[in-house]
């Protein structure tokens, strides 16, 4: 490759059309290298940018529900009717068929079949999947963290039988192990000590979303972590008298931070995904919480009379998961150490 006088070739991505001063990134960590790279994204910047939207308009629930909506999500209207023009408009007509969106403020988008406001349901849906999508990424990040620092470090006998269950973990379809938990889990509950989860508990999918992940991250990690095993800085840290839990948490943790924050992205939208489903099937979220998936099964009966009930979910649902997948893309681009960025002197 020709490289123009004054500008040299390191570490980052295609080179940029006018070139990076030298003197901006010289002597910067690779974290500030990585921002730069994903800043040029511009695509995935905004699509950063559109989750952070969505997530505020989750958050503004209690918001709308009390000074504009004036109702709960769970709250029935099914006798109720509202005026429109002036004229009183019945929430659910004679028929059973809700009303659909409009602009008249109440019932924004439209009534389900028990009177219940769409609008308020979506927003407070979509806390609840953000929420179950956030927290049980922490979960199979947490156990892939450990599981991988543990079987890469140690090898031998504890890297094999570790193996060995997350090969047995992957064996099931990711579906049809979460269907099969949470039918289990739905009818008694989890108790592990004094630990007791009711069955109906939004911790039941977050729990089942978490584990059956866990393999998905974990090999990875474990690959990572057997090739930095044998790098000189950890025959350092041996030969300084560190523990292995020290090396793990002090060496070989940082190392991997960035493949963590990658998957960590990648995970969450993923883990909506199967929530989605989960809840649709009668094994994720459970009445009266309501989520985007749990807002489908209850709609897609309706489908041909009262399209706004699926479609609107449905369409937050792809929205937010085109978002963090193209986010997670560009920053794992970014955080690529071996692409190529241009500095001029």
């Amino acid at each position: 490759m020709v490289i123009p006088v004054g500008e040299v070739e390191v570490p980052g991505d295609p080179p940029l059309p006018t070139g990076v001063p030298a003197a901006q990134i010289q002597g910067r960590s690779p974290w500030y290298l990585a921002w730069l790279r994903l800043r040029r994204n511009k695509i995935a910047l905004a699509m950063g940018v559109l989750f952070v939207l969505l997530v505020l308009f989750c958050l503004c629930a209690p918001l709308w529900a009390d000074h504009v909506a004036h109702t709960g999500p769970n709250d029935n209207h099914i006798t109720d009717k509202i005026l429109i023009d002036g004229q009183e408009t019945d929430v659910v007509g004679p028929d059973g068929t809700p009303m659909g969106p409009g602009l008249h403020g109440q019932f924004l988008l439209g009534a389900d079949q028990n009177g219940r406001d769409v609008m308020v349901r979506l927003m407070y849906g979509g806390r609840t999947s953000i929420y179950v999508g956030v927290a049980a990424a922490a979960v199979t990040t947490v156990l892939a963290v450990i599981v991988g620092l543990l079987a890469g470090y140690y090898r031998g006998w504890i890297d094999a039988t570790l193996t060995r269950v997350l090969d047995i973990i992957w064996a099931f379809p990711v579906l049809l192990l979460g269907i099969a938990l949470g039918t289990a889990l739905a009818v008694g509950g989890l108790k592990v000590g004094p630990i007791a989860i009711p069955g109906d508990s939004i911790w039941i999918p977050i729990l089942i979303i978490g584990f059956v992940y866990v393999p998905y991250m974990a090999r990875p990690i474990r690959g990572e972590i057997l090739a930095l095993r044998e790098k000189e800085f950890i025959e350092a840290a041996v030969a300084q008298g560190k523990g292995p839990l020290r090396i793990m948490i002090s060496e070989l943790l940082p190392n991997i931070v960035s493949t963590i924050i990658v998957f960590f992205t990648l995970n969450i939208a993923n883990n909506m995904l199967l929530e989605s489903a989960l809840s649709f099937l009668g094994a994720g979220v459970r009445p009266p919480n309501a989520s985007w998936g749990t807002m489908i099964a209850d709609g897609y009966q309706m489908i041909y009379t009262a399209p706004h009930l699926t479609i609107v979910p449905g369409l937050m649902i792809i929205l937010t998961v085109l978002s963090l997948n193209v986010f997670g893309d560009g920053l794992r681009d970014a955080l690529d150490p071996r692409a190529t960025i241009r500095l001029e002197h």
